[in-house]
């Protein structure tokens, strides 16, 4: 594939390739990539570069699209570098603005699950950019491998959340839909508010991130609406482990929050989501916050989540295992 000077060519030979060809392997060559607009990724595509740091996509447009939109089942994106336009998707958007996002938040109807997808190797850099996420994942989304990822900047360096049918946040009518399968390794976040977070999940496990210079480490939460309107059939909050991460932060409420309890935009309700098989451990947290109230580890309403082996500090020097 030859690419340009152009953003807006480079977009369209690249979109209408992955759209028109039977799925296959897209390789990029070394070098800044610029796109008028981020790319759709089918079903069946293997996307990769030269290495992360010397093969760039650098998307120019100002609509929130990700640079990569993962919408499509065994799909593997490797070796890549990856920036976003500068974009404030705000506080429901956090599949858009992302220089990559598998899945979606919201749906018109029932959709099809995406499954088996792998990213490796990759690298996503917003710069000073605080107002946007790096990777989404997001609802109906299953066998997710994320290793060897580094996230220099942004909001929430991995964002893993639940999705549903229903125009937007405050008119769901369900049923919802909550990744699960997913394993994240050797997740190096630098420069950015949060590490990363797991809202209304099950079946995760991360281990072995290094959240250095952040505000907040990590969040496990149970979203909103919990699992008010989930089917039978999901084990929402079930065997989620959280393992050898290391922290440096300097936020002004806290490291790491566990919470059990969300408030619904729908209507208010408070429902209190009960967690199962769920741990966090030898975790290693360095820093100390900046408000008036902080606390290294705040956990609310979650006595389902066990908590081992978990260290302290208040100075700056995060102690590795």
């Amino acid at each position: 594939m030859i690419l340009g000077d152009d953003p807006v060519a480079n977009h369209r030979n690249l979109q209408d390739l992955l759209d028109t060809q039977p799925p296959g392997k897209l390789e990029l060559p070394p070098g800044n990539h610029r796109l008028a607009e981020g790319l759709r990724v089918p079903g069946g595509w293997t996307v990769r570069g030269a290495s992360a740091e010397n093969t760039w996509l650098i998307s120019e447009s100002r609509t929130g699209h990700p640079v990569l939109h993962v919408l499509g089942s065994e799909v593997a994106i490797s070796d890549l570098g990856l920036r976003p336009a500068p974009s404030d998707p705000g506080e429901h958007g956090g599949d858009r603005g992302t220089g990559l996002t598998v899945g979606e938040y919201l749906y018109p109807g029932e959709p099809q699950w995406i499954s088996a997808v792998e990213v490796h190797r990759v690298h996503v850099d917003h710069g000073p950019l605080r107002t946007a996420n790096a990777i989404g994942v997001m609802g109906a989304v299953r066998d997710v491998v994320l290793h060897d990822v580094l996230v220099t900047g942004g909001y929430t360096g991995v964002a893993v959340h639940w999705g549903a049918a229903g125009a937007d946040v405050s008119s769901i009518v369900g049923p919802t839909y909550h990744p699960h399968r997913l394993t994240v390794s050797d997740l190096r976040v630098r420069d950015a508010t949060e590490g990363f977070y797991l809202s209304s999940v099950h079946d995760v496990r991360v281990t072995g991130a290094c959240l250095h210079d952040v505000e907040m480490g990590f969040r496990l939460l149970p979203g909103d609406n919990t699992n008010r309107f989930v089917s039978s059939s999901e084990d929402v909050g079930a065997r989620i482990v959280v393992s050898d991460v290391c922290v440096r932060w300097s936020g002004p409420r806290y490291a790491v929050r566990i919470a059990g309890w969300g408030r619904s935009e729908v209507d208010g309700v408070v429902t209190v989501l009960a967690y199962r098989d769920c741990e966090v451990r030898d975790c290693r947290i360095a820093g100390a916050g900046s408000g008036d109230s902080w606390s290294p580890v705040l956990v609310e309403q979650a006595p389902g989540v066990a908590l081992r082996e978990l260290t302290v500090t208040t100075g700056n020097t995060c102690i590795h295992s």
